[in-house]
């Protein structure tokens, strides 16, 4: 499978990135070892969690996602052969943080619960406002002086702070943020396109998306407010069905028919031909959902494929 180099790093990827927030939420330890096993299995080597995953299920704590990718790893000794990327900042019971010491802390307990000595990409999950870009920065630096960290990340951003951040970087010979995460796709197209994309581009940042399926919209199984019951997420769907998401659903399927492949391949596709994508992140809860992003990885969208992708999906 065609590889990708992630921004400036030297961290080469295949072009989907598996969603680690499931793991604890919507699908146990056993089921996510058979997910994994067939991901990797099938040439991808890319996965990312979160502390904070997945803490807002009833009983959990967080952590319980790195637990699971860190059980898998050790069964399997396969820690080389992927990249592992998780984040800090969310909020772990004592709000959002970027500051130095709680990053520094934190990070112990992702390496202990991934069990492994470094972290390939550790994102900042959510900005923290009321701390300098320079204090979180400098603890980034710390850790990857130390071998714990390799690159760094920043997710869910103002354009604002992201190019204080990076500027900052500059100015002060501290590590930069080499990937941004923003939540995007088919549907939510216009915050990133708007305010960080130009900045992406001109940085040379990797960008690898969340939310790429639109909680599962795109994937076409939702159509009404009855298909709204067929999971845990449906809830996080209803806000789609409308004259716009019903004509991005009608392009998907013309494409999707033309290609012989399902609507979920095409709504990834689209992302991965993106200029200023690397790679989307989407997560399956069945084996057989994988298929898709195979058929994503392979499927050679045309122009006019594009082209009618990107109409139905104008905002």
């Amino acid at each position: 499978m065609e590889k990708r180099i992630l921004g400036k790093t030297d961290l080469s990827i295949a072009p989907i990135v598996f969603g680690g927030n499931v793991f604890g939420w919507t699908i146990d330890e056993k089921k996510s070892f058979e997910i994994l096993d067939q991901f990797i299995d099938n040439g991808f080597n890319f996965i990312d969690t979160a502390d904070v995953y997945s803490r807002w299920v009833e009983g959990n704590k967080g952590g319980e996602s790195e637990t699971i990718i860190g059980n898998w790893l050790k069964k399997h000794s396969k820690r080389h052969d992927v990249v592992i990327a998780t984040k800090v900042g969310s909020d772990m019971g004592m709000g959002k943080s970027l500051k130095k010491d709680y990053i520094i802390n934190q990070v112990e307990h992702s390496l202990s619960r991934l069990q492994t000595d470094y972290i390939d990409l550790y994102f900042s999950h959510f900005d923290d406002e009321t701390t300098p870009v320079e204090e979180t920065l400098a603890a980034y630096e710390t850790l990857i002086r130390a071998g714990k960290v390799r690159w760094i990340g920043a997710s869910n951003f103002s354009a604002a702070r992201l190019k204080e951040s990076l500027l900052f970087s500059i100015q002060h010979s501290l590590p930069r943020y080499e990937v941004y995460q923003p939540g995007y796709n088919l549907f939510d197209r216009e915050e990133f396109e708007r305010e960080h994309e130009k900045i992406c581009l001109e940085n040379d940042l990797g960008v690898v998306t969340y939310y790429s399926l639109a909680s599962g919209f795109l994937t076409g199984k939702y159509r009404s407010e009855d298909d709204l019951k067929k999971s845990k997420r449906g809830g996080g769907v209803k806000k789609f069905l409308n004259e716009r998401g019903f004509k991005i659903l009608d392009a998907l399927d013309q494409v999707a028919h033309k290609h012989h492949v399902e609507q979920a391949s095409v709504a990834l596709a689209w992302l991965i031909n993106h200029p200023s994508i690397t790679a989307p992140i989407a997560s399956v809860t069945d084996l057989s959902q994988l298929k898709s992003f195979t058929e994503a990885a392979n499927l050679l969208l045309t122009p006019e494929d594009i082209s009618l992708l990107d109409k139905a999906s104008i905002y």
